[in-house]
């Protein structure tokens, strides 16, 4: 699971929240609960965003503030989209490998489309991959 590290400052009316590996990651919000909320939605706009950009995702540093995890949703289209890159195959030879027509392969290539579940996975194991998935009590 993907995990950075945030700080939650009080702020006029309710807490600001940083990245220190992600600077362009800035939120708040009134009380902790939403600016915990807001810590999450943030870091995955930033990281998706890199993703988009095909810039590299800093490593997280260890025990820098609390630790602020992605949804699984990110995660797995994260996992894709790097597996894709690295398989050399373009969208076409994907999608034919898939039964899938090149436009949903581009869908599913798109950092901020949802794309369900079973077509990430489908598209994980033609890239050589298996999703695993895990559930552990919450924090």
């Amino acid at each position: 699971m993907t995990c950075y590290f945030a700080t939650f400052e009080p702020d006029e009316g309710g807490f600001l929240v940083t990245f220190p590996d992600l600077p362009e990651a800035i939120t708040g919000g009134k009380d902790r609960a939403e600016a915990l909320a807001n810590a999450q939605d943030a870091l995955e706009v930033v990281l998706l965003t890199y993703l988009q950009d095909g810039k590299a995702f800093p490593p997280p540093a260890a025990n820098t503030g609390e630790p602020i995890a992605i949804s699984a949703n990110v995660e797995v289209k994260i996992a894709f989209i790097e597996a894709f890159r690295a398989s050399g195959l373009t969208r076409v030879a994907l999608a034919a490998r898939m039964g899938k027509q090149e436009t949903e392969v581009r869908r599913m290539l798109d950092p901020y489309h949802a794309t369900k579940l079973a077509s990430m996975e489908a598209g994980l194991r033609v890239l050589g991959k298996q999703l695993v998935v895990s559930v552990r009590d919450a924090a």
